[in-house]
């Protein structure tokens, strides 16, 4: 695969994204965007203005240098925010509302989910709850978690 080189994504002294097209063009306060971060968190990149404008679409992140994706993922992390549940504790009931004490990625927490509607299921085994404060949390393959876990979970599917 080709890779592209001929753009610069950079973070200034402020802290805040900048983007120089191939033609030398320099674009402040960008965001790198991902079209699908669940299905697909390597492709559709677009590199947007403060108007959301696209500057740019990376197909995908392998076609970029080293140091282009180094960036481009540490720009998407600051400002996305997607924990993933590792494992389920307990419930404090089957009905909602109910507060489940999880596991994730990020450290042990609480969540309160409001209704059974806010479990989305994105593919067989992905699963999107969305807490009653509306942090998403990811459940990446259900088929992996342990039993006690799945049969919490089940409860509510």
């Amino acid at each position: 695969m080709t890779q592209l080189m001929n753009f610069q994504f950079d973070q200034g002294s402020s802290g805040r994204w900048f983007y120089v097209s191939a033609e030398g063009r320099q674009h402040d306060n960008v965001l790198a965007v991902r079209s699908f971060p669940v299905a697909a968190p390597e492709e559709g990149i677009a590199i947007v203005d403060v108007d959301g404008k696209e500057l740019l679409w990376i197909s995908h992140l392998n076609l970029l240098t080293e140091a282009l994706r180094a960036n481009i993922l540490k720009a998407m992390a600051q400002r996305e925010f997607m924990p993933q549940i590792l494992k389920l504790y307990g419930v404090s009931g089957f009905v909602a509302p109910s507060t489940w004490d999880i596991e994730t990625d990020r450290g042990r927490t609480k969540l309160l989910l409001k209704g059974e509607e806010d479990i989305r299921r994105l593919s067989g085994t992905v699963l999107l709850v969305t807490d009653g404060h509306g942090v998403q949390f990811l459940i990446r393959d259900l088929a992996q978690m342990d039993r006690h876990s799945r049969k919490l979970l089940d409860r509510f599917l």
